[in-house]
């Protein structure tokens, strides 16, 4: 098999109802994977699965909730009867409010917690329990944000439950690895996804002015990151962070040369 060949993989995408989950989901099918779409809301699973009809993989909707024990617990029984077996986890799920800490609702806080963090953590667990039994190693990759170390007003909950994921995948990366278990994050930047509406256009703005490649990202970008950290290639790659961010991450690009 090829490092790009998925045919006869079993691949969970959570947050594949849109944006860069459906990017994700995408990118496997492409490759022959068998993929579970998997979000909240069962009518964007569904448009997934028909956005994605008629590539040499296959997609099914698998609607469901990363928030608690028994909705996961119900996604991966569902995944794995449709799929035969789950050798790939993508843990994409995740919300973004934005709110000041002393104007936060305790609700809110919870939110992103829940979807983010502990929805990670829950999927992961049931996965790798299904993946040990079976003996036959396999990957996940998570996807945290630029946000895991770099903190923004307004997304305290959000930074943190990013850094959350990404030092959970670094410990469960040391505890998965004698099962051949990989266990990586993907840290996305600024990404086109196509929901102009509700981001501040002087927010937006100002970002690009720190992305030394002069643009925002695609979903099919941070997409090919996660399909080379799941291949054999990345055979001697686990508990790592990979930047796709058009080189944000690498300092104050915004500034100007110090001397003239």
């Amino acid at each position: 098999m090829g490092d790009r060949d998925f045919s006869g993989k079993g691949v969970l995408v959570t947050g594949a109802g849109s944006g860069i989950g459906r990017g994700i989901a995408a990118a496997f099918t492409r490759e022959g994977a068998a993929v579970a779409v998997v979000d909240l809301h069962r009518d964007r699973t569904e448009e997934t699965v028909r956005v994605l009809d008629g590539g040499p993989g296959r997609a099914v909707a698998v609607p469901g909730d990363v928030r608690t024990a028994e909705g996961v617990d119900r996604i991966v029984e569902e995944a794995t009867r449709r799929l035969g077996q789950v050798d790939v986890l993508v843990n994409d799920a995740g919300v973004y409010p934005n709110c000041p800490v002393v104007e936060m609702p305790e609700d809110q806080w919870d939110d992103v917690m829940d979807t983010n963090l502990k929805g990670t953590f829950l999927m992961s667990r049931a996965v790798a329990r299904r993946m040990i039994a079976r003996g036959q190693g396999g990957h996940i990759v998570n996807i945290a944000s630029g946000a895991y170390k770099s903190a923004r007003r307004g997304a305290s909950h959000y930074c943190a439950s990013k850094a959350g994921i990404v030092m959970f995948s670094k410990v469960l990366a040391q505890e998965l690895a004698e099962h051949r278990i990989h266990v990586n994050v993907v840290s996305p930047g600024l990404i086109d996804v196509g929901r102009r509406a509700d981001v501040n256009p002087g927010y937006r703005e100002t970002l690009m002015t720190t992305i030394p490649w002069g643009r925002m990202g695609q979903p099919s970008e941070i997409a090919a990151a996660v399909l080379f950290l799941a291949s054999p290639g990345a055979e001697y790659i686990t508990g790592t962070v990979l930047d796709v961010d058009g080189g944000s991450s690498a300092g104050r690009f915004f500034l100007p040369y110090s001397r003239g």
